[in-house]
């Protein structure tokens, strides 16, 4: 099972955006505290999130606990623009694992420390840094959550859709 890790997510449509890519990919999300916007059903219909129930979200209280909730045998990845390993070149095919894509902070990205210490499990999307400092997160979730369902042969999702009015018959 593949799951999105977004670690204090500040800006409240990046969350939105991943939520809703969760929802259409069986990813599980999870969201570490605090956040940079309030979590309320006012909030969430004013911006039009009216799919989040069907979203499977744990909430964590801070990074160790989530860290702590990676189940054995699951494998983190931290996404970094500063990692060595191009995230296309690294297989997620295995669908039976558990692989954890972990994003950190719009502004500051993930504690320094905490890469360095799991240098191995960084990833980057490549990218011409000179004109851009970064990505936007919710375009690199659903990459590199694409990527791994790519290889992952897309199982448990559906390839073709058959509407009343279909546009391409």
């Amino acid at each position: 099972m593949n799951h999105i890790a977004l670690f204090e997510p500040r800006i409240h449509f990046n969350t939105g955006n991943i939520a809703r890519t969760c929802a259409a990919t069986n990813t599980v999300l999870h969201l570490i505290e605090p956040f940079g916007f309030e979590i309320s059903d006012k909030h969430l219909k004013r911006a039009g999130l009216d799919y989040w129930d069907k979203v499977n979200i744990v909430y964590h209280k801070n990074l160790q606990d989530f860290m702590n909730s990676i189940a054995d045998g699951g494998q983190l990845y931290l996404v970094s623009k500063f990692a060595e390993h191009v995230y296309s070149d690294v297989d997620y095919s295995d669908d039976k694992k558990d692989h954890y894509f972990l994003f950190g902070r719009e502004d500051t990205g993930l504690p320094e420390e905490f890469m360095h210490e799991h240098r191995d499990e960084c990833i980057r999307i490549p990218m011409n840094d000179e004109h851009v400092r970064s990505l936007n997160l919710s375009n690199c979730a659903c990459m590199i959550v694409y990527e791994a369902l790519k290889q992952q042969e897309f199982r448990g999702l559906e390839l073709v859709h058959t509407y009343e009015k279909d546009k391409l018959k």
